[in-house]
């Protein structure tokens, strides 16, 4: 299993302060609700200030996390469903979301909390979504990241 030494990403995190935007596809919505519903309840549970921002799917997740960041967001949670077809596609996609929302966390000097499945089925997503009966939730662990580096990175600054 994926998930396999996972640090434990529900563990109380104090995000006071902190202002976090999600910025989630579209694609796979089942998928995308749960990984959703996973961040919205950590950033909640944690006391951060946070908002949702839907864009269409994860080819554009890399620029608008950057606006969000330039726009005074502390920290983005990228969230996002590329599902593996019959064409070159998904190789892609993926790089672009992957290589995209590195350099944004780079360039910006703020972290991206990347969660962004990429999966060979629609049953690893469910697997991974958070929902009733799934064994992971990446929404949830990409959340922690970003809340985690954020109040790192402010610790460091300060």
């Amino acid at each position: 299993m994926s998930g396999a030494g996972a640090p434990n990403a529900a563990a109380a995190i104090d995000g006071s302060g902190l202002n976090v935007v999600i910025v989630a596809g579209t694609w796979h919505e089942q998928i995308t609700d749960g990984l959703i519903a996973g961040a919205q309840r950590t950033l909640e549970a944690s006391g951060a200030t946070w908002s949702l921002v839907r864009v269409p799917g994860s080819f554009e997740l890399p620029v608008v996390s950057k606006t969000a960041l330039e726009s005074g967001a502390d920290a983005v949670v990228a969230l996002g469903v590329i599902i593996r077809g019959g064409t070159p596609h998904f190789e892609y996609v993926s790089a672009a979301a992957t290589d995209g929302l590195t350099r944004v966390a780079l360039d910006t000097g703020k972290p991206v909390g990347f969660g962004v499945l990429t999966l060979d089925d629609e049953a690893q997503g469910i697997d991974r979504a958070g929902l009733p009966g799934s064994k992971e939730d990446k929404g949830e662990e990409a959340a922690h990241a970003a809340l985690a580096t954020a109040i790192t990175l402010r610790e460091l600054r300060s």
